[in-house]
């Protein structure tokens, strides 16, 4: 980008506190925004972290709703919706991943209640104002700026006992974010410079952290990272990769997190010489002279999550299916989407080969 370049940023309306030990001060949050009866959120595995947040509530707290679910069926979210309706609740703690704070998000669409949101993974659901729900095997999103967290409160040490599988799925699905915003129609001098730096703090982080969970430093390093990609993903137009695996979850429920770690190399060799800045800017965060789709395969393939959709479940009938509906719905993407680059995208991706251009 050269500084003749047209653009827009709009920065979006949150706080964000940045901490080791932050989650003790969620009480003062909702002080200080004027809350005093919070509905606790999360998924059912993630019940203890709940509590421990009704302890920092204290009388703040007004209950817990511990039945989110990856891409957010409307089932659930009506239940969710009924039980702040029944308990009077004027706001939502939503402690998690991106299936918890999607969530929050489903309440806040409908009720308007701002949402505290602790994410216990670097999925950055957190700072958009992006919502997804799930009706009869079809993910729809859209965009609405009150489902945007009011404060987010980031805890390094509540990622400490994630799963080191989980830690390296969530952080390359950041990573994503901060890929697609690096070639959005809508990138900006301010977005480029947060993706790149949130690229290379997981290049830095992600094998520290499967490789020690507890090492605190490379968890801050990743959640860091996880903060700037997600603003990326606030802030920008998504393209291909997020469609297609989109898609892929909403149609095949397939788990979010690795659906995503999967895909973007594929998507990235799909699209990269047609994305020249991007190109350059991931050169840098990943430390190569090389393509980088490469480069990211080449780091997936020493961390300990799947590495193709077989693995996920996913069988070659059922791509036909996904091809028409991803091409059912124009999208800005730097190389045009076609149904023959497609097949040779989710084909090699199916079998986890090394990408490759067609």
């Amino acid at each position: 980008m050269t500084f003749t370049s047209s653009f827009h940023y709009q920065a979006l309306p949150m706080r964000v506190s940045f901490e080791v030990g932050a989650v003790t001060k969620v009480g003062e949050e909702l002080d200080r925004l004027g809350l005093s009866r919070a509905l606790v959120l999360c998924t059912p595995e993630q019940n203890h972290l709940a509590d421990l947040v009704m302890d920092h509530l204290g009388d703040r707290g007004a209950g817990i709703f511990d039945q989110a679910r990856m891409h957010v069926p409307v089932e659930t979210a009506d239940r969710a919706r009924d039980r702040a309706r029944e308990l009077g609740a004027d706001s939502c703690v939503v402690i998690g991943g991106g299936s918890s704070i999607g969530l929050g998000k489903a309440i806040a669409l409908e009720h308007g209640l701002p949402i505290i949101a602790i994410p216990t993974t670097y999925a950055g659901s957190e700072m958009t104002p992006i919502w997804g729900l799930t009706r009869d095997g079809r993910k729809q999103t859209g965009r609405d700026a009150k489902v945007l967290p009011q404060s987010v409160i980031y805890d390094p040490q509540l990622t400490a006992t994630l799963p080191a599988e989980i830690s390296a799925a969530s952080g390359l699905n950041a990573v994503a974010h901060a890929v697609e915003a690096l070639y959005a129609p809508d990138a900006s001098p301010i977005i480029s410079l947060m993706a790149e730096e949130g690229v290379r703090a997981f290049a830095e982080s992600l094998a520290a952290v499967v490789a020690d969970g507890n090492d605190l430093d490379a968890r801050s390093k990743a959640l860091y990272g996880a903060w700037l990609c997600g603003a990326c993903l606030g802030a920008t137009t998504m393209s291909l990769h997020h469609k297609l695996c989109h898609v892929l979850g909403g149609s095949l429920d397939l788990p979010h997190a690795q659906t995503h770690a999967i895909v973007l190399p594929y998507v990235l060799a799909y699209n990269e010489s047609h994305a020249p800045a991007a190109r350059a800017a991931l050169q840098r965060a990943l430390g190569t002279d090389g393509d980088p789709s490469t480069a990211l395969w080449d780091l997936e393939q020493q961390l300990q999550i799947p590495h193709s959709l077989e693995e996920l479940g996913v069988r070659e009938t059922q791509l036909p299916a996904v091809i028409d509906e991803v091409l059912s719905n124009p999208y800005s993407n730097p190389t045009p989407v076609t149904e023959d680059g497609l097949r040779h995208l989710l084909g090699q991706a199916l079998r986890g080969d090394r990408p490759t251009r067609r």
